[in-house]
């Protein structure tokens, strides 16, 4: 249903939102605390109204920055071992990994599990802080654009589920207690959680309503092109031969479609199918003893968690480390050969089944966390150490390579399909701007 501009406070109209999966623009009109907008063709869910205000936001990170020193700096778990004690932090972990020659193990943990997280939330202080003083920064939009990229990257929640993995798999090795740092980590977890709500959408769209920056859509030029950059959303006119452009508000690159979608696509999804083989096959974890050395692969401890009771575990293990990464290159192989518009209810479930893909992608780095933090947790020289076996790092770079098959596969290209069997340009649907539905 075609929806016409109206304007809002101070005869200004209403900024303009793109949605990511069906490029359908829409105004983003004010709805209710606690609600969400979906978009009215796919059903994506475009924004929600938090509870709280950006001064909120900035005590929430603030807490989350001093949780995360606590839980990097306190033992996550604190093991004796005749006679020996041993107190394991995440630090460590990585520090000792690197030492014993698994560069690519610690440099993924210590990205995904610590320095990524850590930029995360300092740079989502700066820009609350900035928002909360009215004022912006001439580079406001670079550190923009380096937020938006971080929460697919930061992986505090699997890392969590990995402490709690490696703690069952050595409660039968060693006398263990729980440290200060696993509480930190749990409570870090759901704060990280929460400040996916105040993402860098969330500070545009608050910087928007403060007239602190150019609304989204306000110099629409007619008769050109429409796209809306990926990194702040801010949708804007494209040259006429709809080549790329920068953003008028964050300088990114603004592409009407993601260029050369299907060739970046299918060489992620055929390296990360190469590699799972190796992922699998191979050790990801070597134990040694002094009755030998016990090479142990990804499956193996899935059985191994199994036989020790924690039935619960095993199964999540199974599912993050075996399934998902099928799950993901079956999925995006699918979406990838099947574009053709079969109606709108088809390319619904499609654009269901990506965002699907989104949301699980990150957790399969779960087994490499455990192979970091066992390898920590078990460091008694003499009686056992554990260290990352080679499967380690294939099955890292699977999770890697499927992500970025994910997030260069372009959604928008199955909507086109439908213009293009109506003889249309796929841009057309900058004419008409379609309603919102809101939902509590």
């Amino acid at each position: 249903m075609a929806h016409r501009l109206q304007t809002g406070h101070a005869g200004r109209p209403r900024p303009l939102i793109a949605c990511p999966q069906c490029a359908c623009l829409h105004e983003r009109a004010p709805i209710p605390v606690g609600a969400q907008a979906r978009c009215r063709r796919c059903d994506h869910v475009l924004y929600r109204r938090s509870h709280l205000s950006p001064s909120g936001w900035v005590a929430v990170t603030l807490t989350a920055l001093i949780v995360f020193a606590l839980a990097n700096f306190f033992p996550i778990a604190t093991l004796k071992l005749s006679g020996m004690t041993l107190e394991a932090t995440l630090p460590d972990a990585i520090m000792l990994t690197w030492e014993q020659g698994h560069e690519a193990v610690a440099i993924m943990t210590g990205l995904f599990g610590f320095a990524l997280p850590l930029a995360q939330l300092l740079f989502l202080l700066w820009a609350l802080l900035e928002l909360c003083r009215g004022r912006l920064p001439s580079d406001f939009g670079h550190g923009m654009r380096v937020l938006a990229a971080m929460p697919a990257w930061s992986m505090v929640p699997v890392l969590m589920l990995g402490i709690l993995v490696a703690i069952v798999k050595l409660s039968s090795l060693a006398t263990l207690s729980t440290g200060p740092g696993l509480w930190a980590f749990a409570v870090l977890t759901v704060l990280m959680t929460s400040l996916t709500r105040a993402g860098a959408r969330y500070l545009w769209h608050e910087a928007e309503d403060a007239g602190l920056v150019e609304a989204s859509g306000a110099a629409l030029a007619e008769g050109l092109p429409v796209a809306a950059c990926e990194s702040c959303g801010c949708v804007q006119s494209l040259p006429q031969d709809g080549a790329a452009a920068r953003c008028r508000r964050c300088g990114a690159a603004v592409h009407l479609r993601k260029p050369i979608m299907a060739s970046r696509a299918w060489a992620y999804v055929a390296g990360a199918t190469i590699l799972y083989f190796p992922a699998n096959l191979l050790p990801v974890m070597l134990l040694r003893t002094p009755a030998g050395t016990s090479a142990h692969t990804i499956l193996g401890g899935v059985i191994e968690l199994w036989q020790l009771g924690s039935w619960d575990l095993a199964i999540v293990v199974f599912v993050a480390s075996i399934v998902v990464p099928m799950t993901k290159l079956f999925a995006l192989a699918f979406l990838l050969l099947h574009r053709r518009w079969q109606g709108a209810e088809a390319q619904r479930q499609r654009t269901r089944l990506y965002e699907f893909v989104e949301f699980i992608g990150q957790w399969s780095m779960l087994d490499v966390f455990v192979v970091i933090l066992l390898s920590s947790m078990a460091n008694f020289p003499g009686f056992s150490q554990i260290t990352a076996g080679p499967g380690a790092a294939s099955f890292g770079l699977v999770v890697v390579l499927t992500m970025l098959g994910a997030m260069s596969y372009d959604p928008r290209s199955g909507w086109d399909a439908r213009e293009a069997a109506r003889g249309t340009h796929p841009s057309a649907n900058d004419a008409h701007h379609e309603a919102i539905r809101e939902t509590a």
